[in-house]
């Protein structure tokens, strides 16, 4: 079956230091550590959970937009126009009619799959499988699965915040920015060039000229090219990784107030201040008149991002973790768009 793909870029900024853990502790030089890439070793956020932190937020969103005789009370809601059902302006709600279907329960695992679609008058079925967060990140009943609409990469680091003498300089390289830039061995490119020997936090390392990085290369960031150093591809890896942030925590005793013998524990993170880059695509069938349209979906990404600044991503959000803020306008930005068969 044919179908439209659109591609659009995703750049986002750390407001917190983000902690997407690996499970488990290891035995090193922190206890919790950081989800990396199994190839470069550089640390990352994944796929996975950008996609089901995302999902959870615009259900929170069209959960929010109900008015609340509505919210729990699905029977009342199928001969109601959407005009009565939501409280809001918004075309991705108010032009989607199987709207109407959706509960808070559309985000997360579905924890009722072996019920069928016919039992989505129920606020207890688990997914609805009707509604636009069902059909943009997919679903699976005991009578119908579907694939989701939107398919997102990894989050990869596009520039990194490091310490040095003139203050921070966010690094990156050659394969971060794909482009072709020539850095000479445990050399290193600034914008001025001059400034003979720079330290990106313990390493010190010589400036060998000056990058010629323009506004378009910082990809939409915040960021000034004045405050971007570019270093080779082979010292990428450990620069960051040396220069992660290390936080020590510690259980307390609720009886004693005090801290618990043997409960001392440390956790590293991608620190405030990074970049990250990356994309997501979506994907419509063409001929199913069940699916919303792509501008409905990447209008409500662009809705429930908002999420993302104040609950964040990753563990230990109520430990000062996880805030991030999405730079990208995912409504308006320009997107790359083909038509496959």
């Amino acid at each position: 079956m044919s179908g439209n793909l659109k591609t659009k870029k995703i750049i986002a900024q750390a407001t917190d230091p983000i902690y997407i853990g690996t499970g488990g502790f290891t035995i090193g030089r922190v206890d919790n550590t950081i989800v990396r890439d199994p190839i470069t070793r550089v640390p990352k956020i994944p796929a996975s959970s950008m996609a089901g932190t995302w999902r959870y937020y615009m259900a929170l969103e069209l959960q929010s937009s109900f008015k609340d005789k509505y919210k729990q009370k699905l029977s009342d809601r199928k001969d109601e126009s959407l005009e009565e059902l939501f409280d809001t302006d918004k075309n991705w709600i108010k032009e989607f009619d199987k709207n109407r279907y959706a509960r808070i329960k559309c985000a997360g695992q579905d924890d009722e799959s072996q019920k069928t679609l016919d039992d989505s008058q129920s606020i207890n079925s688990g997914h609805c499988g009707h509604c636009i967060v069902c059909k943009s990140f997919g679903f699976s009943k005991k009578d119908l699965s579907n694939q989701g609409m939107l398919f997102f990469s990894d989050l990869n680091i596009l520039f990194f915040p490091v310490y040095t003498r003139v203050g921070v300089r966010w690094i990156t390289s050659p394969k971060l920015l794909d482009k072709d830039i020539v850095v000479e061995e445990n050399k290193i490119l600034t914008s001025k060039g001059d400034e003979d020997y720079l330290n990106l936090g313990w390493l010190n390392l010589e400036v060998n000229g000056k990058h010629t990085l323009d506004e378009s290369d910082l990809k939409g960031s915040k960021l000034n090219k004045d405050e971007i150093v570019i270093v080779p591809d082979n010292l990428i890896s450990q620069i960051i990784n040396s220069n992660l942030e290390v936080r020590t925590s510690v259980s307390i005793d609720p009886i004693t107030g005090a801290s618990k013998d043997g409960a001392l524990f440390t956790s590293e993170a991608i620190p405030r201040g990074t970049i990250f880059c990356g994309e997501v695509r979506g994907f419509k069938r063409v001929g199913d008149d069940s699916l919303p349209s792509l501008e409905c979906i990447f209008e409500a990404l662009e809705d429930s991002k908002q999420y993302f600044t104040t609950l964040g991503i990753g563990g230990m959000t109520t430990r000062g973790f996880g805030r991030m803020e999405i730079l990208s306008n995912l409504k308006n930005a320009e997107c790359k768009e083909q038509t496959n068969g």
